[in-house]
């Protein structure tokens, strides 16, 4: 299944509000994430969802960084709608976006559960774990150019 992906900045956005309902329904509610923690810094990233049927399924949000890097932040996928690939495209759409922005590269904190994931779409663990909201996160990055 191919998602329609929509981006934006605007915290008044559909968009960023079905981003936010689903951070909600995986992180906060799924995985017991305090709801303080996972809204922390909404202003200033980009956000991504992608849509099944108008229906939103998928989301992440990419914050700039000042070295010619995005960090990728809250990648999550609806519980009913895992392993349809749903991820990838997400990813995939952002790492096109960085490539046309001449980005150099991505980085991201991967849940240690979801490392394989990205390990597949050529990310690379790089130095110590670290806990995040009581969850064990690796570093996971990718060279663009």
């Amino acid at each position: 299944m191919l998602v329609q992906i929509k981006t934006t900045t605007d915290l008044n956005s559909q968009v960023y509000a079905d981003a936010v309902a689903i951070r909600m329904e995986v992180f906060v509610k799924e995985q017991g994430v305090d709801r303080q923690l996972e809204l922390d810094f909404e202003k200033g990233p980009i956000y991504y969802v992608g849509y099944l049927a108008d229906k939103p399924v998928a989301t992440a949000r990419v914050i700039v960084q000042e070295d010619n890097g995005w960090h990728l932040q809250r990648v999550a996928i609806l519980k009913a709608f895992r392993g349809q690939k749903l991820g990838s495209q997400i990813l995939k759409a952002i790492e096109s976006d960085a490539r046309e922005n001449k980005v150099s590269y991505l980085t991201l904190g991967a849940q240690d559960q979801a490392q394989l994931f990205y390990t597949k779409l050529g990310y690379q663990v790089v130095g110590k774990g670290f806990l995040d909201a009581n969850i064990v996160h690796h570093r996971m990055d990718k060279k663009i150019i």
